[in-house]
C-alpha cells in the first residue's frame, strides 16, 4: 500500500504543519513500569531519525511525583549533543537549574486552566501558579532558552466538569505572556469536540494571540482527536502535539487516556496533502519496537492497520 493514502486537498487548510512529538515524556510518564533509560534513549533516537523536528525527551520533576522520569539527567547524558535540542519539562526553578546544568536549549512549563487540577498537579492555586512560573520563565529567557507553555484541562476537567472558554483564554494568555514562544492548548481528558476547538481558537485570537503562537494537544479518550485536529487545521493552527504509538495519559488525571497517535496524524495529513516531513514507516517501526519493550500492542489505529497488512 505504498501509494496510500491517496492525497486529496481540501480548501482552507495550511500547506505545512509541525508535529511536536511528546511520546518519550508525556507517553512514558504514565507507564506503570519503569522503562530502562537505555530504551528511552533509543526511542528518542529512532523518533529523531524518522524526521520528527521536535522530540520532547523528559521532565525534570521530583522523582517522588513522577518516578517514571527520575532518570532525566541520565537520559540527557546518553543523548549527548542531540539531546540539547530536545525540549524538557521544568515545573519550577529547581527543574530549570537541572536543565541549565545539562545545556538544554528548550524548556516547557505546564500550567492548569482549572483550580482543582492546579492544586493536584502543582500544589498551587489557579492564580498562585503564575508566581511559581514567572521566575522560571524569566531566568530561562535570560539564559537564552526557548520556553513553551502548556495549559491543561482546556476542554473539561474530571472534578469541575465544563471549563468556560473565557477562563481557558485568561489562564493561557497569562502563561504565554510570561515570556513563552508558544502555547499548547491541552484536552487533557479527551472530552473536546470539533466545534469547541473552533470556538477556543477563535477566542484566543480575539484576545490578541496569533494563531501561529498556538499548538493543540489532543487526547483520544472519546475518539475525537483527529476530528478535533481537522477543526484546528481549518482554524489555521499549524503545530500539533502527538505521541508515537498513541502512548500516554496523565498521572494526575486517571480519566486521561492516550495522546493523539503520531502515526494517525501523519496518515491524515498525508491524505490531505499537508507537508509534515515525517517518515511514516520509520515512526511505525519505532512505535512497534517500543510496544515490544512495553509488552503490549500499540493503541495507534495506523500502527495496527499497517502491521496487519504486512507493511
Amino acid at each position: 500500500m505504498t501509494d496510500l493514502p491517496m492525497t486529496v486537498r481540501a480548501d482552507g487548510l495550511p500547506d505545512r504543519v509541525t508535529i511536536y512529538e511528546v511520546g518519550p515524556r508525556d507517553g512514558l510518564q504514565n507507564e506503570a513500569a519503569i522503562v530502562p533509560v537505555e530504551v528511552k534513549a533509543e526511542f528518542v533516537r529512532r523518533l529523531l531519525a524518522a524526521g520528527l523536528p521536535t522530540v520532547e525527551a523528559t521532565s525534570f520533576v521530583h522523582p517522588r511525583w513522577v518516578p517514571q522520569l527520575a532518570d532525566a539527567a541520565e537520559l540527557m547524558g546518553l543523548l549527548g549533543s542531540a539531546g540539547r535540542d530536545c525540549p524538557v519539562l521544568v515545573p519550577n526553578e529547581r527543574g530549570l537549574d537541572r536543565a541549565l546544568e545539562l545545556g538544554v536549549r528548550h524548556v516547557a512549563i505546564f500550567g492548569s486552566a482549572t483550580e482543582t487540577f492546579a492544586q493536584r498537579n502543582l500544589n498551587r492555586g489557579l492564580d498562585e501558579q503564575f508566581a511559581m512560573f514567572e521566575p522560571t520563565v524569566r531566568r530561562a529567557r535570560d539564559a537564552g532558552l526557548d520556553v513553551r507553555a502548556y495549559v491543561s484541562m482546556c476542554f473539561g476537567d474530571p472534578w469541575e466538569g465544563r471549563v468556560p472558554v473565557e477562563q481557558v483564554v485568561g489562564v493561557g494568555k497569562r502563561l504565554f505572556d510570561l515570556g513563552a514562544s508558544q502555547l499548547s492548548i491541552g484536552d487533557t481528558i479527551g472530552v473536546g469536540t470539533a466545534g469547541h476547538v473552533t470556538a477556543l481558537v477563535e477566542a484566543f485570537t480575539a484576545a490578541g494571540m496569533d494563531v501561529d503562537q498556538l499548538a493543540m494537544h489532543f487526547h483520544d479518550t472519546y475518539g475525537q482527536a483527529l476530528a478535533n485536529t481537522l477543526a484546528a487545521l481549518h482554524a489555521g493552527v499549524t503545530t500539533y502535539d502527538a505521541s508515537a504509538g498513541g502512548l500516554g495519559g496523565c498521572p494526575y488525571a486517571k480519566s486521561a487516556t492516550g495522546n493523539l497517535a503520531t502515526e494517525d496524524l501523519v496518515w491524515m495529513l498525508t491524505g490531505l496533502g499537508i507537508e509534515h516531513g515525517v517518515d511514516l514507516d520509520a515512526v511505525v517501526a519505532a512505535s512497534t519496537w517500543m510496544a515490544r519493550q512495553l509488552g503490549r500492542p500499540s493503541p495507534s489505529a495506523v500502527v495496527r492497520a499497517l502491521a496487519q497488512s504486512g507493511e
